[in-house]
């Protein structure tokens, strides 16, 4: 007994099937990441550098040195910022204490979206 074997036209439909699954699938885990976060805060320091990095993808990047206890060697937060009407607040602080408000996106697959887990969403400057 023969059975038929399917063809190309068939072999085709279901190779071309599979790739939009998993292009669905990547795009649906993307969205996910960036779209639930995992924690959000805010951390305090002096506000050191933001710069737009990025061979294709260009993306704004921030360093901030957070405020220790005396005698302690100073920590440094590394951030993403998504937005560039929050990127040109950003650069108005830049020197400045500053309070930056951000959320944490675990899972981001690429640097395309940014260097950082740590995305600021808004920041507000410490005293006058």
């Amino acid at each position: 007994m023969n059975l038929p074997l399917p063809g190309k036209s068939t072999l085709v439909k279901w190779v071309a099937l599979t790739l939009l699954g998993l292009i669905l699938l990547a795009a649906a885990y993307v969205w996910a990441t960036l779209s639930y976060s995992y924690a959000d805060g805010e951390r305090a320091g002096y506000l050191i550098k933001l710069s737009r990095k990025g061979w294709v993808c260009k993306t704004w990047e921030g360093e901030m040195q957070m405020i220790s206890i005396p005698g302690a060697a100073p920590e440094k937060f590394y951030f993403t910022v998504r937005d560039d009407a929050v990127a040109a607040k950003i650069n108005t602080l830049l020197g400045r204490q500053i309070t930056l408000s951000y959320t944490q996106h675990v899972g981001v697959p690429s640097s395309c979206f940014g260097d950082t887990p740590y995305f600021a969403h808004d920041i507000a400057p410490v005293g006058k």
